[in-house]
């Protein structure tokens, strides 16, 4: 238990205390600031992340980098100051991957109307958290498939940073098979994501940060890259603000896509929610979060708003536990974040530095985390395990998060009704599934 100096806690007629509680829920500024400082360390990755995967799409890298970091301190700042939560949020992994190398890179469109998609997607959730329909579609789909959803999007950032860093490459005979693992790209990969993996067992703050900038220095070392400076003005984002194509993402074929952002989004940040949430022991005696609703319409509005700047979907951050494990209890934990991510934005030249597979490391350290949420499917019951692999391996092997989702559900409400267990299956997950058959059948 963290010890608290009363000198650290503003008097109760203060502002700080005032807006946060902070001595209702035993914690200080000073406690809040470190614990800011420390889920900053641990989440900052995806300002250098992000640039790379969305310019993948073509959208210009100086501006993603920009909205990322706007898109991140506006949704720390809306989760600070509305809901008073200690969680950090930020563009996500796994749906930025999605935008660039499926909805663009795949299916054709262009990065303004998956933009649109973005926009579409962050307004339903917030009316689905404004009159409640959350809890309802929360509690009717099955824990397998909510499972499986995190686990595929794990395996699907995998393929991807496996593709990219030039492990596995395209075979006519087999599909995939390894690649030259003499090159640089390979190598640094590897080296990067053990650094990190080592890193993390040891519990070092950042980890994951460390490992994309050890990988940079050592080519700028090697000279595979040019070194760019470290500081500089931002650089303009008016290549993506206010670019987005909402009317374009309107078209049937756009459906899915939105389905897709809005699901992971929905099953991600209720999970990351209630998770930290009880973690720093906020939940109530019936272990539900108070002013959830808040919390979820703080996250639906940081992705609205991340799209009209330019970004993929913002999300809430599962790393914000780090903040928590460090005392924060307090959403003064994320406007700390939000201010960090603020400052980041003077340092473009840094991340224009880092090269693709110096993040392709970090990829596959989350696809680890990611692919842990299979250890809660019951695998003795084999019509709940089924589903869950076969939306896990349709990810990666489909090349679509969406793909993978649809044949969860059909495969789910198929393999109960077999079995004379269709009573198990709530009406949602068959209305969901007739229209996925629909989607195959007619789109």
């Amino acid at each position: 238990m963290n010890t608290i100096d009363n000198r650290d806690i503003p008097a109760k007629t203060g502002l700080l205390e005032r807006q946060f509680q902070l001595s209702e829920r035993g914690s200080s500024v000073k406690t809040e600031v470190i614990a800011g400082v420390t889920t900053f360390l641990t989440m900052a990755y995806i300002i250098f992340v992000n640039p790379n995967i969305m310019g993948a799409a073509g959208m210009d890298h100086g501006a993603v980098f920009v909205a990322t970091c706007l898109a991140a301190a506006v949704g720390c700042l809306i989760m600070g100051l509305y809901a008073n939560y200690p969680i950090a949020l930020a563009p996500g992994m796994g749906l930025n991957a999605f935008f660039s190398f499926v909805v663009v890179g795949e299916l054709g469109y262009s990065w303004q109307v998956a933009l649109g998609a973005v926009f579409i997607s962050g307004v339903v959730f917030f009316l689905m958290s404004a009159f409640r329909i959350r809890e309802w579609i929360i509690d009717s789909i099955p824990l397998s498939l909510r499972q499986s959803l995190a686990a595929g999007i794990g395996l699907f950032l995998a393929i991807i940073a496996l593709k990219t860093a030039g492990i596995v490459v395209a075979s006519p005979a087999t599909l995939v098979t390894l690649g030259d693992l003499s090159q640089p790209a390979p190598l640094l990969t590897a080296f990067g994501f053990f650094l990190i993996v080592g890193l993390a067992y040891r519990k070092v703050t950042g980890a994951v940060m460390i490992g994309i900038l050890a990988v940079t220095a050592i080519s700028l070392l090697l000279g595979l890259v040019q070194f760019k400076g470290i500081v500089s003005m931002p650089p303009s984002m008016a290549p993506t603000f206010m670019q987005l194509d909402i009317a374009g993402a309107f078209e049937v074929g756009m459906i899915s896509v939105i389905f897709a952002f809005l699901f992971v989004d929905l099953f991600d940040t209720t999970g990351t929610l209630m998770g930290v949430a009880d973690r720093a022991k906020l939940l109530d005696d019936k272990g539900r979060l108070p002013n959830m609703g808040k919390a979820l319409m703080a996250d639906s509005s940081a992705s609205v708003v991340g799209s009209i700047m330019g970004s993929s979907t913002t999300t809430s951050y599962v790393e914000s536990s780090a903040g928590v494990a460090a005392g924060g209890r307090t959403g003064l934990t994320a406007v700390v974040c939000a201010v960090l991510f603020l400052l980041s934005m003077f340092l473009a030249p840094v991340a224009g530095m880092v090269p693709s597979y110096a993040t392709t490391g970090a990829l596959l350290y989350v696809a680890v985390l990611m692919t842990a949420g299979l250890s809660a499917v019951d695998w003795d019951d084999v019509t709940e395990a089924a589903p869950a692999v076969i939306a896990t391996i349709m990810m990666p092997l489909s090349f679509s998060i969406a793909n993978g989702i649809a044949l969860g559900f059909i495969s789910y409400a198929v393999i109960k009704v077999i079995s004379g267990r269709h009573s198990e299956v709530s009406f949602s997950v068959y209305f969901l599934a007739l229209v996925f058959v629909a989607k195959f059948a007619f789109l």
